[in-house]
């Protein structure tokens, strides 16, 4: 996941976009390996005099810390933060819940949902059922494939396909 200067990007991101809708939450973990409120309770019985946001620029970016300690208003020694904070942390982390406002829309879309039913063609031949001779391929076709080409294989395949049919 990236931090940009218009929001979140990267491959987590585009892919959830797929499913996600407008109003919808999403719940982001941003650190799916550590439970961070067992990795604070341990610092405060181990480093207790370590500050909190060092703490978890353990894990997270610098940068991304000390914007989470700043937004929660958790500052300090971890031996002086009570576990409620703590707590209130670590769900911050672990279950970060946020309200997307949009997307870039399709002038930066990477792969855009709907299209053509894939009931109102032919599989075998990708010709329309409806009107002999009209064809569809690629993402005219109401098929996505995850992040990582497939969405380039379906266009070629479908693309072969249908040239073998004209």
């Amino acid at each position: 996941m990236l931090f940009t200067h218009r929001g979140l990007s990267g491959p987590s991101i585009l892919q959830i976009s797929s499913y996600w809708k407008l109003k919808e939450e999403i719940q982001v973990n941003l650190s799916p390996d550590i439970d961070i409120y067992e990795f604070l309770l341990q610092k405060k019985s181990s480093n207790s005099k370590q500050d909190v946001q060092s703490a978890i620029s353990e894990i997270l970016p610098k940068r991304l810390s000390q914007i989470i300690c700043e937004n929660l208003n958790i500052k300090g020694k971890i031996i002086d933060i009570s576990n409620k904070l703590l707590n209130k942390l670590s769900l911050f982390i672990n279950s970060w819940k946020l309200n997307p406002i949009g997307t870039e829309g399709y002038r930066t879309a990477e792969v855009t949902l709907g299209g053509v039913d894939t009931d109102e063609i032919s599989s075998k031949t990708m010709m329309s059922n409806k009107h002999p001779g009209l064809f569809f391929i690629g993402e005219v076709v109401d098929v996505t494939g995850h992040l990582g080409g497939y969405n380039f294989q379906w266009a070629w395949s479908s693309g072969y396909v249908a040239g073998q049919h004209t």
